[in-house]
C-alpha cells in the first residue's frame, strides 16, 4: 500500500486491529531510523500513527495531541542522534509516539497504567527521556540548563525543546527564553502551534523562505549586514535596519521571539516531511551559537478522522472503538464531585453579582465551563498562569468582588508565592476550589494533589476545608461564597461523589466547626476529607466513634477536646502528605497536655513517597488508607 493510499485510509476508514505495520516492525530505536530512507520515514509516521490509535483505543489516554507530532517526533529522531542528542517534550503529554520510537513501543498497552509506562515523561523510564515533565512550560528552562551544562562540558551536542502554543501562555516560558537570547547559547526550540492563531496560512512560499531562513548562508548574511551597517552613516543604518526587518517580516518571522534573541523560522507545516527533514537537517548541520526557534503549525488529532471532527480533538479519552471513535461509557452513577462544586457555584452567583470564577486553562477539568456558560462575563480564563491567576484574583478581590480560583491542587504549587505573598499576608478573601485532591489514579505523582494541606496549613489567615461527600462540597462552596474575613480552600477529589444526597439549601458551615458523624466506644476517629466513607466501614465493626473534621484549619479544638475526653485511641487520617491535617493534631495535643495523660494517637496520611499510576483504588491500598489500614492500626494499639 502506498503512503498515499494509507494517509487516506487512516483518515477516512481507520485500521483494524490486524494491520500491521511494515515499517515500524523494522524500528525499535532511533538508530535504526537513520537506516531508512526518506519515502521510508514517511511509510515510518503513518505506522507510528496506526499503532498510535490503536494502542490508546484499548487503554485510553491522551490521544489528540498524540497524534498532531507524529510527523514532528518522527523527523526529530531521523535527524537528530537522540539519546545524545537531548530532547525535552513541554508537559509531555503528547510524547507517546516519541515512546514508540524509543524502544517502548511493546509496552506502550501499558500506558498509564499500574507497572506500566508512565503517561509522561520520566528520566527513570528511559534515557531518551533526559527531563520528566506533566506540568506546563518548563522545557526551555531545562533545556537551556541543559545547553549551558553541555558548553561548561565542552560537548557538542543538540538540545531541543519541544513546547505547545498553550504552554506559551505561562510566564516561565518567556523568563527562559529572554535568559537563552542574553546568554546567546545553542538550543532549538521547536514551537508546536496547533490551536492558536499567530500564523499566517503556510503555503509553498512560506515553506520555501523558512527553508532559506535556516540555512548557514542566509543566518550569515544576516551577521555580516549588521557588522556592515554599524559602518554606515546614521539615516543609512536605520534604512538598513528597516530592510532587514521588513525581509524578515516578509517571510513570516516573528519579531517577538527575535527581540527575545532567537532566529525565528516559520512558520513551516508539520505535518509535510518533506519540509520537515530538510530544515531539521539544517539546524542541525548548522552548529549556530545562538538560540532558534522553528514554529510548527500542526493539528491536533491529525489523520484520525473521530478526533478531527470532535471539539476537543478527542483530547484525553477512555477506550474507544477505532472505526466510530466512539468512546467507552462508564456505567451511570453518582455526580462528580467537580460538577457539584460548579452547580452551587452557579446557585451562589445567581444572587450575589459579586461572583466571579477565574481558571487556569482548565475550564473542563474544574468545572468553571459550566460557570461561564451560565455568567460568560464574570469568568476568566487566564491560561496556562497560575501565578497570574492568584495575583489576578487578589486585585479582584480588592475592588469588593468575590473570586473562586478554581485550580488543581497540584497546579496551585505553581502559585505558591503569589498565594503567600499576594494573598494572605494582606488577608484578601479570595477563594480557592482545589480540585483533584488527594490520589488521582492514572496521571500518577505529577497531578497527585498530596500536598495542599501541609501547604496551606502553616499560612497565617488561610481556612482549610476538605469535603467528605457531595453534600459537604455543596455546603462548603456556599460557605465560602459568604466568607469574606481572608482566604478560604476547601479541597474535593476527583471522580465521582458518595451517592449522599445533595441538599437542595445548603448550609453556611460554621468557620472551624467540625461534626460527630458516629458516636462509639473508646476508639475515636477523626478524618478530614474524602477518607470518611472509610472510616464509617471500620467503625461499624469495632463501635467506634466517627468525626468529620471539616477543618484542618482553624482546628475545632472543643471537638478534638470531646474526643480525648471520651476515648482512649484517637486516630486522624487524610488524604495528604505527612506535615499536614494530622500534625497539626498532634501539636495540638501536646501543646494542650493531652498526650501526658496516656492517650493512644496514630496519624495516617499518605507515605512519604511519589506514587506511581495506577486505578485510585490501588493506589490507596498501596497508601494504606483503607478501612482495613485503619483497623490494623487500631488493633495495634489494643
Amino acid at each position: 500500500m502506498t503512503s498515499k493510499a494509507r494517509t487516506q485510509q487512516t483518515q477516512h476508514e481507520p485500521v483494524s486491529n490486524e494491520t500491521r505495520y511494515p515499517v515500524l516492525d523494522k524500528v525499535n530505536f532511533p538508530s535504526d531510523i537513520k537506516k531508512l530512507t526518506d519515502e521510508q520515514i514517511k511509510e515510518l509516521a503513518t505506522d507510528v500513527r496506526h499503532y498510535l490509535i490503536d494502542a490508546v483505543s484499548k487503554t485510553g489516554g491522551h490521544l489528540g495531541a498524540n497524534l498532531g507530532v507524529v510527523e514532528l517526533t518522527t523527523a526529530i529522531h531521523a535527524v537528530f542522534d537522540t539519546p545524545e542528542d537531548r530532547v525535552i517534550w513541554d508537559v509531555s503529554h503528547q510524547a507517546y509516539p516519541h515512546k514508540i520510537l524509543t524502544g517502548r513501543k511493546d509496552r506502550l498497552h501499558t500506558i498509564r497504567q499500574g507497572g506500566g509506562l508512565s503517561g509522561f515523561a520520566k528520566r527513570s523510564e528511559s534515557e531518551y527521556d533526559p527531563f520528566g515533565a506533566a506540568h506546563s512550560s518548563t522545557s526551555i528552562s531545562a533545556g537551556l540548563g541543559m545547553a549551558v551544562a553541555r558548553d561548561l562540558n565542552e560537548g557538542d551536542n543538540d538540545v531541543i525543546c519541544v513546547i505547545g502554543d498553550g504552554a506559551m501562555s505561562a510566564g516561565m516560558a518567556y523568563e527562559a527564553m529572554n535568559n537563552a537570547g542574553a546568554l546567546g547559547k545553542r538550543l532549538i526550540v521547536i514551537l508546536n502551534d496547533n490551536e492558536m492563531s499567530i500564523a499566517p496560512p503556510v503555503g509553498a512560499l512560506s515553506h520555501y523562505l523558512s527553508r532559506v531562513a535556516s540555512s548557514k548562508p542566509y543566518i550569515g548574511a544576516r551577521e555580516i549586514a549588521k557588522h556592515v551597517s554599524e559602518y554606515l552613516p546614521r539615516p543609512l543604518q536605520k534604512v538598513a535596519k528597516r530592510a532587514e526587518e521588513s525581509a524578515r517580516n516578509a517571510m513570516g518571522a516573528g519579531t517577538l521571539f527575535e527581540e527575545l534573541g532567537f532566529y525565528y523560522i516559520g512558520p513551516v507545516d508539520g505535518h509535510n516531511m518533506d519540509h520537515l527533514l530538510p530544515l531539521l537537517r539544517n539546524l542541525k548541520d548548522g552548529k549556530r551559537d545562538k538560540p532558534i526557534l522553528l514554529h510548527a503549525i500542526t493539528q491536533k488529532g491529525k489523520g484520525y478522522a473521530p478526533a478531527e471532527s470532535a471539539s476537543d480533538k478527542m483530547h484525553g479519552v477512555a477506550k474507544f472503538d477505532v472505526v466510530t471513535g466512539s468512546q467507552v461509557k462508564g456505567k451511570a452513577s453518582n455526580p462528580s464531585y467537580t460538577s457539584v462544586f460548579a452547580q452551587q457555584l452557579i446557585k451562589d452567583a445567581q444572587t450575589d453579582s459579586k461572583i466571579v470564577g477565574i481558571t487556569a486553562a482548565m475550564p473542563g477539568g474544574t468545572g468553571m465551563n459550566q460557570f461561564e456558560a451560565e455568567f460568560p462575563e464574570r469568568m476568566f480564563d487566564v491560561g496556562i498562569a497560575e501565578q497570574h491567576a492568584v495575583t489576578f484574583a487578589a486585585g479582584m478581590a480588592t475592588e469588593g468582588y468575590k473570586p473562586f480560583c478554581a485550580i488543581y491542587s497540584t497546579f496551585l504549587q505553581r502559585g505558591y508565592d503569589q498565594l503567600v505573598h499576594d494573598v494572605c499576608i494582606q488577608n484578601l478573601p479570595v477563594r480557592f476550589a482545589m480540585d483533584r485532591a488527594g490520589l488521582v489514579g492514572a496521571d500518577g505523582a505529577t497531578h497527585a494533589g498530596s500536598f495542599d494541606i501541609a501547604y496551606l496549613c502553616c499560612l497565617p489567615n488561610m481556612v482549610v476545608m476538605a469535603a467528605s461527600d457531595e453534600a459537604e462540597l455543596t455546603h462548603m462552596t456556599h460557605t465560602a461564597a459568604c466568607y469574606d474575613d481572608g482566604p478560604i480552600a476547601f479541597r474535593f477529589p476527583r471522580g465521582n461523589g458518595t451517592g449522599a444526597p445533595i441538599p437542595n439549601t445548603p448550609q453556611k458551615l460554621e468557620i472551624g466547626k467540625g461534626r460527630i458523624v458516629r458516636e462509639g466506644k473508646n476508639i475515636a476517629i477523626l478524618s478530614f476529607g474524602a477518607r470518611l466513607e472509610e472510616a464509617l466501614k471500620t467503625a461499624n465493626e469495632i463501635d467506634a466513634t466517627v468525626a468529620d473534621a471539616r477543618f484542618a484549619k482553624p482546628l475545632d479544638t472543643n471537638l478534638i477536646d470531646d474526643l480525648v475526653k471520651n476515648h482512649d485511641v484517637l486516630v486522624s487520617i487524610e488524604e495528604g502528605a505527612q506535615g499536614g491535617f494530622g500534625a497539626h493534631v498532634l501539636a495540638y495535643l501536646a501543646n494542650s497536655g493531652a498526650l501526658d495523660k496516656g492517650l493512644k494517637v496514630r496519624t495516617m496520611t499518605l507515605p512519604d513517597i511519589f506514587q506511581d499510576q495506577d486505578t485510585p483504588e490501588k493506589m490507596y491500598e498501596q497508601a494504606g488508607l483503607t478501612a482495613q489500614d485503619i483497623l490494623k492500626t487500631i488493633k495495634a494499639l489494643s
